[in-house]
């Protein structure tokens, strides 16, 4: 029983359903709003930290260089699955053996859809599309810090009406419920976490208010 009580007590704070639909709306209705419309649909699809987002580079997206035929023609020029050399290490004075390549991350394809929508975006605007150049901008030209990522998380929740805010890092923990709810495969989430023990992963593997509901909706009575 203490066991079960552990997981309930260190479930993880993520965003309902309607919550990030109105987010990826709210965000989505404005031009103004369409690099943060896109960051948001990363954090969400691939459960990256906010480290991990700002860090990004081009070249870690797009296969080869930026080609504007490409873009014109609608070809997709951006990687399925991405390598991060930039992320969260592990505490210990030894890392885990494959730390290093175990930093894969799949893309899934509305991310890809909007990254290639994003890079005509960002070539309109005449903004750097190098290899080496960061993905995401500030409004001042300067690679996107982590500070003003939580501030525009903020910023859009209060814009869409949010009762409570969340941290940036409710993203990726919804990202990651949501890739158990509809796979119930811990190893699978464990992965696309990057997790180095299955252990911590178990946190993901909890009971919603939402599985309760459905699960008791047509119970005899």
């Amino acid at each position: 029983m203490s066991y079960v009580r552990n997981i309930l007590r260190l479930a993880p704070r993520a965003l309902p359903a309607a919550a990030q639909r109105r987010l990826l709306e709210v965000t989505g209705e404005h031009v103004d709003g369409f690099r943060d419309h896109v960051i948001l649909s990363v954090a969400l699809g691939t459960a990256l930290r906010e480290s991990e987002i700002v860090a990004l580079n081009i070249r870690d997206v797009v296969r080869g260089s930026v080609k504007a035929s490409e873009l014109k023609r609608g070809i997709e020029p951006i990687r399925s699955k991405v390598q991060l050399t930039t992320f969260k290490r592990s505490p210990h004075k030894q890392a885990p053996e494959g730390e290093e390549s175990r930093q894969r991350v799949f893309l899934p394809r509305l991310v890809r859809a909007r990254l290639a929508k994003f890079l005509g975006w960002k070539k309109r605007a005449r903004e750097d599309l190098r290899p080496h150049a960061a993905l995401f901008i500030s409004r001042f030209g300067t690679r996107l810090s982590a500070r003003q990522l939580r501030n525009m998380f903020r910023a859009w929740q209060e814009r869409a009406g949010f009762e409570e805010l969340y941290t940036f890092h409710s993203l990726r923990h919804t990202a990651l419920t949501n890739l158990y709810a509809a796979t119930k495969d811990l190893l699978l989430v464990q992965q696309q976490a990057r997790h180095a023990h299955a252990t911590t992963t178990e946190i993901y593997a909890h009971v919603s208010d939402e599985d309760v509901r459905r699960a008791v909706e047509d119970m005899p009575s």
